[in-house]
């Protein structure tokens, strides 16, 4: 057999191949979270969110609201030096990130085993 023989029964198999990966893939909402940071914030994501009566009354002061909260959950840092602690229902994580006004703000985020609370909204000296 010749090797453009050869090279198109390859071609036709990988690509056969990529069509049904890609369609196993597409299927289940399969994402790839290798890094700590996009690990945790998935995590945040994924569970139902509270928010604490000090959080709700910095919403209300009006320099941030809720979309900006989840804009964080999706862009912002998790600062691990402060992060990771246990604390009473789960563990704290420190998320930072900016609102849609360029506002840097601190999240801190109580990341239980079946709810996420965010505790306290604070704005960045930077």
């Amino acid at each position: 057999m010749k090797f453009y023989a050869r090279f198109a029964y390859y071609l036709v198999g990988f690509i056969i191949g990529i069509f049904f990966v890609s369609m196993m893939w597409s299927q289940k909402g399969v994402s790839c979270n290798y890094f700590p940071n996009s690990r945790v914030l998935n995590d945040l994501r994924k569970k139902p969110f509270h928010y604490s009566p000090q959080a709700d009354s910095a919403i209300a002061q009006g320099w941030i609201d809720r979309k900006d909260v989840k804009s964080i959950l999706e862009n912002g840092d998790v600062d691990f030096d402060r992060s990771n602690v246990a604390v009473k229902g789960g563990k704290l994580y420190v998320v930072e990130g900016r609102t849609q006004k360029q506002q840097s703000v601190v999240l801190e985020i109580v990341n239980g085993s079946d709810k996420a609370t965010l505790l306290k909204i604070q704005k960045s000296a930077e």
